[in-house]
């Protein structure tokens, strides 16, 4: 009888190390999907603008999700306050967010883009320490939060003491994108009473009702010409570094935590700078790398798990 609890109790702690091993592996495939998504927009930018490009990555998602809530037999919401809320998060979570990420991307590589976007729990923390104050603020992450902050002058400072240019407002709008996500992280605890399939479907369709007129209005996208690769990586995009990321993402809250999945913010980070060096040449000088370690510094001591009582 020893024999079988010992060998079924190895058993069990194998099947979870695996279980583990294979959530851990997805969350790296996660931060590789968005981590990419920078060098996906940069390439889509050379004959793409902004809106119209923002427009065909919610669209894509939208239809992709629209599917898979059908599969798994969700709707979506029938009530008019649900709606508007969905819209409200669209805008801080997807179509503003990434408008601005967009625009800034035209005047910013994409790996030191990678790094500013991904500074967003450094402003989750600072809204709700000030704001929100629906969690409780720790030494370690309020220490975090000032050393990624300091870490991102460090970045943006060295551009700013030059001049005031492009180069330095695109990096306030990929940051003030951070800052959205930020608020998004937070206002999106509303939407607990839907399944999260739901409300990402519903936060891209919400997106796309928004950014098609505005495409249409703005861009006149039927008057562009489009290279292949530009198409190629707005469709990457929206099916690998949106719909699926997604759907990974809201996987990996369930199975990790919130903790635990928020760790992508700074793997992503990492991911977005060596895709910028290996695939589109760019450097990053000693001041930006200093600036760029001490990001991620903080950001990791957010993110840790604190002691368990």
């Amino acid at each position: 009888m020893a024999y079988f609890v010992v060998k079924n109790g190895t058993n069990l702690i194998a099947d979870t190390t695996l279980n583990r091993m294979r959530e851990y592996s997805l969350l790296g495939l996660l931060a590789l999907l968005w981590g990419s998504s920078y060098l996906f927009i940069r390439v889509g930018l050379e004959t793409i603008p902004p809106t119209t490009l923002v427009t065909m990555r919610v669209g894509i998602a939208a239809i992709i999700l629209l599917l898979v809530i059908r599969i798994q037999g969700h709707s979506l919401p029938k009530d008019s306050a649900t709606w508007k809320n969905l819209v409200i998060q669209a805008f801080f979570n997807s179509f503003g967010a990434w408008v601005l990420l967009a625009w800034g991307q035209q005047y910013v590589e994409s790996g030191l883009a990678g790094v500013l976007n991904s500074t967003s729990p450094i402003f989750v923390f600072f809204l709700t320490w000030v704001i929100t104050r629906h969690e409780a603020v720790s030494f370690r992450k309020a220490l975090g939060a000032f050393i990624g902050l300091g870490g991102v002058i460090l970045i943006i400072g060295v551009d700013a003491l030059q001049s005031l240019g492009q180069q330095v407002f695109a990096q306030l709008a990929i940051l003030l994108s951070a800052v959205f996500y930020g608020y998004a992280a937070i206002f999106g605890r509303r939407f607990s009473h839907l399944p999260p399939t739901v409300t990402a479907a519903g936060v891209m369709l919400s997106a796309s009702v928004v950014l098609i007129p505005a495409s249409l209005i703005i861009d006149k996208p039927w008057a562009l010409s489009p290279s292949l690769l530009s198409v190629a990586a707005v469709t990457a995009l929206g099916i690998f570094g949106t719909a699926v990321a997604l759907l990974l993402y809201f996987r990996l809250i369930h199975t990790l935590g919130s903790l635990g999945t928020a760790s992508q913010a700074y793997l992503r980070m990492g991911v977005s700078v060596m895709l910028g060096i290996v695939f589109l040449g760019e450097e990053f000088s000693l001041v930006v790398g200093i600036g760029l370690l001490t990001a991620f510094l903080g950001v990791a001591l957010i993110n840790l798990p604190g002691k368990s009582k």
